[in-house]
């Protein structure tokens, strides 16, 4: 797996974590952690991350803040 994938595994999965935590009645945080999952699971782990999984990153963390 690429470093930066793996990081990006990281970061999502800390973002799980405080969605289990009591963030699931943010819905549009709930939304974008659930987008990001789908483009995580059909990316290629022996590449960089996609720009379009890096926004959606970008945008579930920007979310998790708000939460």
């Amino acid at each position: 797996m690429n470093d930066n994938f793996k990081d990006l595994k990281g970061r999502l999965r800390k973002l799980d974590a405080q969605l289990a935590d009591g963030g699931s009645g943010d819905m549009p945080f709930a939304q974008a952690v659930s987008a990001l999952h789908r483009v995580v699971k059909h990316g290629d782990r022996s590449r960089d991350p996609s720009p379009e999984m890096r926004a959606l990153l970008e945008r579930a963390e920007a979310l998790s803040r708000k939460a």
